[in-house]
């Protein structure tokens, strides 16, 4: 089979929803990163073959934000694009997509990656005054117009915004996130000190300059009055001390989860270039890794919500044919520091594996000090549909830095979903 070649990857900075970006769309986002994606790698445009964007808060106005970034990036028209939803792991889903069509034959060069905007998020009504609304709208005259208000009651006056929340289970991503840490014994300050880790690592990367292949500036539009060159979220000046301060935000009274050693409410936008092997050498690109393969898997919601990826790895490992001591740089999303630490557990557990994997022996040990050398989102924040594409693109700048063969991308997602990606180095 060919395979599947990471030409490049370029991300908006991550922005703490409602400030740099607040009056921007995950669609500007996109057509942000995608147009910029296009001038650096110098790829000719009639050569992309699809666009595959993910975004979990869609807008009614532009559902499919895929296809608009091909209308509102100078792309040909005739390039089709759709868009996926697979909670925090879509863009993953959409990579995994565009690498199936090239695995298949059935295109050569696609675009991939994911958008989120937190600031713009879509306000709902009641059924009450969405009816009376839409009751108006249709009446005539203007008796038959406010007439169409006469059931409205106060209480339909006040908005409904969408709730991150399991509609099965009906906990948020911190409930479930707390009620993993109790069951199993996170400990509050091993959490305080994991998302230290990731400040520092994070800072210390910016200022290195370590983002500067797969982070642009943005100039945001419309003003263009405000330029953004990096991540606003990281907290440089950060110490345990003052992790430690901070109240439990999920369980006030017995909670270990804090807005510190959580991943924050996000903007931004992250995008990556793929193309077979083949056609990556025959235009004379150096791509900077290649997708060597990947898995997605679902636990029960109602047990661990987050411990999707222990389930992924395995499988993920299994279809690259090697084993995880081969890995040399792993990348697993933030959503929160007891999270992180939960799936490490897990995967050293011959007795989760015996119990839950339904295997003889664990998925192997990860050491916390190796994984997310740049930081994670925690620090770098986390806009839904665009972490996967970011993870993606630092793993692979960061084999071709240190020499290593294999990388690794895990992702807990919605749903009790996860996801691992095994990336390879030339």
């Amino acid at each position: 089979m060919p395979r599947v070649a990471i030409i490049r990857g370029l991300r908006t900075p991550f922005a703490k929803s409602g400030t740099s970006y607040a009056r921007l769309t995950a669609l500007d986002l996109g057509k942000l990163a995608v147009s910029e994606l296009i001038e650096r790698s110098e790829i000719d445009p009639k050569t992309v073959q699809e666009v595959i964007f993910g975004n979990v808060i869609p807008s009614v106005k532009a559902p499919n934000i895929a296809r608009e970034i091909v209308l509102g990036t100078g792309l040909p028209r005739q390039i089709p694009g759709y868009t996926v939803g697979k909670a925090c792991a879509s863009a993953n889903q959409a990579i995994a997509a565009a690498a199936d069509m090239i695995y298949r034959g059935y295109a050569d060069t696609v675009i991939a990656g994911g958008s989120e905007s937190l600031s713009d998020v879509p306000i709902l009504f009641s059924r009450n005054m969405a009816e009376a609304f839409t009751g108006a709208a249709k009446a005539k005259g203007v008796a038959g117009k406010l007439g169409a208000f006469k059931r409205v009651r106060p209480k339909d006056l006040v908005p409904d915004t969408p709730a991150i929340a399991e509609s099965a289970t009906g906990l948020t991503m911190g409930e479930s996130a707390e009620k993993m840490a109790k069951e199993n014994h996170i400990s509050r300050e091993a959490q305080d000190k994991f998302a230290l880790q990731s400040h520092q690592r994070a800072a210390a990367a910016t200022s290195s300059g370590r983002f500067k292949d797969e982070e642009m500036t943005v100039v945001v539009p419309p003003s263009y009055d405000t330029i953004v060159e990096s991540d606003n979220l990281i907290r440089s000046d950060s110490t345990l001390e003052a992790l430690s301060k901070l109240r439990p935000v999920f369980d006030r009274k017995y909670g270990t989860i804090t807005a510190g050693n959580s991943s924050p409410l996000t903007d931004g936008a992250a995008a990556v270039l793929l193309m077979s092997e083949e056609k990556a050498k025959a235009e004379g690109f150096k791509p900077i890794g290649y997708l060597k393969s990947y898995a997605f898997a679902a636990t029960d919601p109602f047990d661990q919500l987050l411990q999707g990826p222990v389930f992924a790895l395995p499988v993920a490992l299994e279809r690259a044919g090697i084993a995880l001591k081969d890995i040399g740089v792993i990348e697993m999303h933030e959503a929160f520091a007891a999270q992180v630490l939960s799936n490490i557990q897990w995967m050293g557990s011959k007795k989760i594996a015996q119990e839950k994997l339904g295997r003889s022996e664990p998925v192997g040990d990860i050491d916390p000090e190796k994984i997310n050398r740049t930081g994670g989102s925690i620090a770098l924040g986390h806009p839904f549909g665009a972490t996967g594409s970011r993870i993606v693109t630092t793993v692979c700048n960061e084999l071709q830095r240190t020499g290593e063969q294999y990388g690794l991308v895990t992702v807990c997602a919605a749903g009790g979903m996860g996801v691992a990606m095994v990336l390879e180095r030339e």
